[in-house]
């Protein structure tokens, strides 16, 4: 495949999936009002992981499958299986707080914290580019964030797990990045997810012991689309292009899923979308493209000298 045709292949599954998982956010802010924060996030990625595992080995879609050594293993459990596991934890959490379009706003901050990771400060265009990028994602967290403080605990603890969530979510694709050269997108989609399932079963134990499973055959569908599309489809496609693009890169299209989880919450949930919203999200965004363009290439060298 030419080099061309393999960013296309990228670039649609990069869409799709972000139209997957605006749905998703969607469907589990419905299902956090029934079930609990780690039964959801556990059955969801012990399932999907499994569900994976099965392509990975009875089918040939995704080549012939690495068995992970003991010392692979040990970064699956520790590193990503860890970081998954918080991570959808405190998406839940967040969910159970606050709006799903403000809870997607905070993941769409991700791009910035990956760049501020994986580049430490130094006197450079390109380091006040980055961290300027942050300052403005910052302002969008704090103008979303402060309205919370006067309507109770509740409404501010739903801002702080999505910020959690998004430093843990830029976390995990960094994890899955440092060991790509080692797996695919769909083994380490897989075995990473059936690994932060199983730490996650005595937190949903013990829930369902403390107040029960609500039984219903909606809620049952609404996860079986978390399982299978926005749980295994999407992250096969998510990690695919950590593999071929840089981490910062392809957080790039985190911008999207707010917008898509916003139009998902409104037709399906009837939530509704506040100003907001749309002032903290025009800072996410500026600071997103600020971090990312290259600025060098747009205005010369003469201008921006870079690095």
């Amino acid at each position: 495949m030419s080099g061309k045709s393999s960013n296309n292949s990228v670039v649609w599954g990069l869409v799709l999936t972000v139209f997957l998982w605006g749905a998703n956010n969607a469907a589990t802010k419905y299902l956090v009002r029934f079930w609990p924060p780690g039964w959801i996030g556990c059955t969801r990625l012990l399932f999907a992981g499994i569900f994976l595992l099965l392509l990975l080995y009875l089918t040939p879609w995704f080549g012939r499958p690495a068995y992970p050594g003991k010392a692979l293993s040990r970064q699956l459990w520790w590193k990503c299986g860890v970081s998954l596991a918080i991570y959808i934890v405190s998406f839940n959490f967040a969910l159970s707080f606050t709006s799903a379009s403000h809870v997607a706003l905070y993941l769409g901050m991700s791009p910035i914290w990956t760049l501020v990771w994986d580049h430490p400060p130094s006197r450079s265009w390109r380091s006040a580019q980055r961290y300027g990028a942050a300052v403005l994602a910052l302002i969008g967290v704090i103008i979303l964030f402060w309205p919370s403080l006067g309507k109770g605990k509740s409404d501010w603890m739903g801002e702080m797990f999505g910020i959690v969530a998004s430093v843990l979510w830029a976390n995990y694709g960094i994890q899955c990045r440092g060991i790509s050269s080692q797996l695919s997108g769909a083994e380490i989609s897989a075995h990473s997810m059936w690994r932060a399932g199983l730490l996650l079963s005595p937190m949903a134990a013990y829930e369902l012991g403390r107040s029960g499973l609500t039984c219903r055959a909606d809620l049952f569908l609404v996860q079986s689309y978390c399982i299978f599309l926005g749980g295994g489809i999407a992250y096969v496609m998510w990690n695919n292009a950590l593999k071929q693009w840089p981490t910062s890169q392809v957080y790039l299209f985190n911008n999207l899923i707010p917008l898509t989880t916003m139009a998902c919450s409104f037709v399906f949930l009837s939530e509704p979308v506040t100003k907001t919203f749309w002032i903290a999200m025009s800072f996410v965004v500026g600071g997103v493209v600020l971090g990312q363009a290259r600025w060098e290439k747009l205005l010369g060298t003469r201008w921006f000298p870079g690095e």
